[in-house]
């Protein structure tokens, strides 16, 4: 296995409000994600140390890009975030990888700075209840 960069994502994409696949790659400028695990503690006292267990996974994840309004681009997708309740696949693929969790974005925040950049961010969360894997 060789070490990579993170150049190249092969797919990025968000579904719409409607469910249909938009290719969004283009517009985003860079992304976080996770997928956390819940732990709970369960040490007793008998222990000089922590013991502990996993719970339930999560996933989380935060795009950032430039504002761009072409049908099936940025806008589009996100502009429904603050009028509908729908979750979202978002499929990111690296190097062969795949993870697609259905996500509820939170927000479409857009930002107008002092330059003149036009910019939004959309974090979402997990949906579904389904582990977020890699395949």
């Amino acid at each position: 296995m060789a070490k990579e960069s993170g150049l190249s994502i092969t797919t990025l994409s968000v579904d719409d409000h409607l469910g249909a696949v938009k290719t969004i790659k283009n517009d985003i400028t860079n992304f976080q994600f996770a997928t956390p695990r819940g732990v709970q503690d369960t040490t007793g006292v008998d222990k000089a140390a922590y013991e502990r267990i996993l719970l339930l996974a999560d996933f989380s994840i935060t795009l950032n890009g430039l504002f761009n309004d072409e049908t099936g681009m940025s806008h589009d997708v996100f502009k429904t975030v603050p009028s509908t309740a729908v979750a979202r696949t978002v499929t990111i693929t690296h190097s062969g990888q795949t993870i697609a969790p259905e996500v509820l974005f939170t927000d479409y925040a857009l930002t107008r700075a002092q330059d003149g950049s036009l910019t939004w961010q959309a974090p979402g969360l997990l949906a579904s209840g389904t582990v977020p894997s890699w395949s």
